[in-house]
């Protein structure tokens, strides 16, 4: 069995990471409006991603993506801020180091862009993604920065690049 490798989306791959986002949404019973799952852009990643500073990375384990995360500019936000987007893992990919992985991938890739700041959303419940943005070093804000359309997540955190 092959270890599993993060790298850059592929056009092949927008099948499978718009499956995994949104079995991981279901799993966890995140409302369906106002989050990633009702994203006009979840089934055409790969071109979505496909402009300057913006990048989405997969997690693939033998052939298969299991997890998936990216770094793009904050919408409708005036400022070198980019947003972390769209983390989501598998259960099989849960426990294994992925996420912090996945983490440092993104977050070099915004230092390489040039990004003074990383900004996200989640949801309360999402107790083991907030330890990991924690650790990393991302703090909690008040409210929400620029607007991604993702009223239903009500926990809004940033981290200085």
């Amino acid at each position: 069995m092959d270890k599993p490798i993060i790298r850059p989306i592929k056009k092949e791959d927008n099948a499978q990471v718009a499956a995994v986002v949104r079995k991981v949404l279901v799993d966890l019973g995140v409302p369906k409006v106002g989050t990633a799952y009702a994203d006009a852009a979840l089934d055409t990643m790969y071109e979505h991603y496909s402009r300057p500073k913006a990048e989405y990375f997969v997690v693939e384990d033998n052939g298969k993506v299991i997890g998936c995360a990216g770094v793009a500019q904050l919408d409708n936000y005036d400022g070198n801020v980019c947003e972390l987007q769209k983390m989501y893992f598998l259960e099989e990919a849960r426990g294994r180091g992925l996420g912090s992985q996945m983490m440092d991938a993104c977050l070099n890739q915004a230092r390489d862009f040039g990004f003074e700041q990383c900004y996200l959303e989640t949801m309360p419940y999402m107790e083991a993604a907030q330890k990991l943005y924690k650790r990393t070093g991302f703090r909690y804000i008040d409210g929400p920065m620029g607007d991604t359309g993702h009223f239903s997540c009500p926990v809004h955190m940033i981290i200085d690049l």
